[in-house]
């Protein structure tokens, strides 16, 4: 199922549980029976589970387009680049604990 496809399924799942509640309470109003509203909405909600759950070929009419493995390699990601700098900046750590956890590693590296 494409991203359309689940749009379209989650805008039908929701106004077909609309117009079933609706449906379902008018019907156990005129009729006076609790019961037969919970039939016609359990019946609305089975409904709804078959139309929406399975994928249907009408939620597949944009398929998303992948790239072949061999592209992908040709791309390399992005790295993440960061500093001691933008450690203490983001957290708000003291300057002196940083200076402080440098010379712990260089200790350690050396």
């Amino acid at each position: 199922m494409d991203w359309q496809g689940q749009k379209l399924a989650e805008q039908i799942m929701q106004v077909m549980l609309l117009v079933f509640a609706v449906v379902s309470f008018g019907a156990g109003y005129v009729l006076g029976s609790f019961q037969m509203m919970m039939l016609v909405y359990a019946g609305g909600v089975t409904l709804i589970a078959l139309i929406t759950i399975p994928n249907w070929p009408f939620f597949n009419r944009h398929p998303l387009k992948w790239l072949d493995p061999s592209e992908a390699e040709k791309h390399p990601k992005p790295q993440l680049r960061f500093s001691l700098l933008d450690v203490h900046i983001s957290h708000r750590v003291p300057a002196n604990d940083i200076l402080n956890f440098k010379k712990e590693m260089e200790m350690f590296t050396s």
